[in-house]
């Protein structure tokens, strides 16, 4: 866990670099499936050592697979025909020759993840002319106007002309909320106050969005406490007033299986074309995103991971598989990195740390970069290699950047561009200690990772060519294996044969 954060810091800044990786949003943050993956690890542990799979073998892993998808709210129907079909592709079959059966078995396990959640993500719908309309239905409480000025501001980043209808009659100061949402992401808000019925509303305001020549109009719509019959029958009325392209359903992720049951109900009702599922960051085990589209017949396309506005992604089936097997997810880490990092502020700073003059001035702003991407530990477990690292070690990392942060903020500008002079002078490193409220045993601790930090973080640059020819995702994880490793710099490659010496005890070195 020591260099796990050296080496997202190097990571990131290769990563920021323009590459042929597309910029788009990133999917949702795989946290929720922290248990769901210790629980498939101990299936593949149980076939250690095996040399075949077979009926006998596979039953103690299987028990182990059906109990992580319960614990983590799937639908008792889905892991019955999940934890069969794996069953079915897997007994008997004839190992590949050098693959082992608990690797094959996780490749069985991916395939059905995959035709459980859709093998690729599900762009929107779009109209042949004139704005292309979305109509966003779902209960109260779950995050639907809100979700409304997301996916505002998701498809005005990509170059959009975006305009909202109020058609929420019914809750109070509904209409109020987004037109608050629309001004914030910067884009028209249609009302006509509460006196009017909605489907009118949502029909007068599509008419002044091709006035406006918007390129997409999103309409919120009343929700309930339950479903009912007059909600449905508004919706009804609403639909088919406006036409929609997309009618997408919000549902709250913390309702686990429950909201595949309610997408089912109202594409019963109304017909819907897919989900946005909110809320995705909190307490939840991911039992919705795994059984939506198998109870339901609808795709997810939309997560909600935070409060934030710009906290809207599409959701891709594809990674989210890998993250759940504990493989990472370099690609999203590269969309972040780019869509977070400044390229010329990141081209700075590989250039010092290629020529040894990355500063405490620039660990800070690096600190800063990283915080705009999210947690430390969420873009660690995107990292190959670190699905394994407890959320104890994650904790203490993340504890261990903000007493760095602390601490070089007592450093005078001289102390935060002389890295070195803080290794030299130990009366300087007992005032910083003092005046950040650490000891000097911690300041100590600092300046000794911080000049390991320069060192790795210098000896990954040597990977830059493979990522500006275009293979980022390669040079990322090429990246990972060698920090992993503690092999030698590219260029740098040991020298000799190694000699039998007697081991020497190290003596102890301080600064000063």
């Amino acid at each position: 866990m020591a260099g796990s954060s050296e080496g997202l810091r190097a990571c990131l800044l290769q990563a920021s670099r323009r590459s042929p990786v597309p910029r788009i949003p990133l999917e949702v943050t795989a946290d929720m499936f922290d248990n769901l993956n210790s629980g498939l690890e101990k299936a593949w542990d149980k076939l250690k050592g095996a040399k075949r799979l077979t009926k006998e073998n596979m039953r103690a892993p299987l028990k182990d697979i059906r109990q992580a998808l319960l614990q983590a709210d799937v639908s008792l129907p889905v892991v019955r025909r999940f934890v069969k079909n794996v069953e079915e592709k897997a007994v008997g079959v004839n190992v590949i020759k050098g693959v082992t059966p608990d690797q094959q078995l996780i490749k069985f396990v991916s395939d059905q993840l995959l035709e459980l959640m859709g093998e690729q993500a599900v762009p929107l719908n779009e109209a042949a002319s004139g704005p292309t309309v979305i109509l966003m239905a779902g209960l109260q409480g779950v995050g639907k106007t809100t979700a409304c000025g997301k996916l505002a501001l998701y498809l005005q980043k990509e170059g959009k002309k975006v305009n909202l209808v109020a058609t929420d009659t019914f809750r109070p100061a509904a209409i109020d909320q987004l037109k608050l949402l629309g001004k914030q992401v910067g884009c028209t808000v249609f009302e006509l106050g509460t006196d009017m019925k909605p489907a009118e509303i949502a029909r007068r305001g599509i008419q002044e969005a091709r006035k406006q020549q918007a390129d997409y109009v999103i309409v919120d719509t009343s929700g309930r406490l339950q479903i009912d019959k007059d909600m449905m029958r508004e919706l009804k009325d609403t639909k088919r007033a406006c036409s929609p392209d997309e009618v997408l359903l919000v549902v709250d992720a913390m309702t686990g299986q429950e909201a595949a049951n309610l997408v089912k109900s109202f594409n019963d009702e109304i017909g819907i074309t897919g989900a946005v599922l909110t809320k995705m960051d909190g307490d939840t085990r991911g039992g919705a995103a795994l059984t939506i589209r198998e109870v339901s017949g609808r795709p997810i396309k939309f997560t909600g991971v935070g409060e934030q506005m710009e906290a809207l992604e599409p959701f891709y089936p594809d990674r989210m598989a890998k993250r759940i097997l504990g493989m990472g997810d370099v690609l999203s880490l590269v969309e972040k990195a780019q869509g977070a990092i400044d390229e010329e502020e990141a081209e700075k700073m590989m250039k010092k740390i290629e020529e040894a003059n990355f500063d405490y001035n620039d660990f800070l702003k690096q600190s800063e970069m990283i915080a705009n991407m999210g947690s430390m530990s969420s873009m660690i477990k995107m990292m190959p290699g670190m699905g394994k690292i407890s959320n104890k070690q994650l904790d203490d990392a993340e504890k261990k950047n903000k007493q760095y942060k602390a601490m070089i903020s007592s450093m005078t500008p001289e102390e935060r561009k002389n890295p070195d002079i803080l290794a030299k002078v130990p009366s300087r490193r007992m005032r910083i200690a003092r005046g950040s409220g650490h000891t000097e045993a911690e300041m100590s601790t600092l300046v000794a990772q911080f000049a390991k930090m320069r060192k790795q973080m210098q000896s990954m640059m040597g990977l830059t060519k493979m990522g500006q020819d275009g293979d980022m995702e390669g040079a990322m994880k090429e990246m990972m294996a060698r920090q992993q490793a503690g092999a030698p710099a590219p260029g740098k490659a040991r020298k000799g044969k190694k000699r039998n010496k007697k081991p020497v005890m190290p003596k102890a070195r301080g600064f000063g």
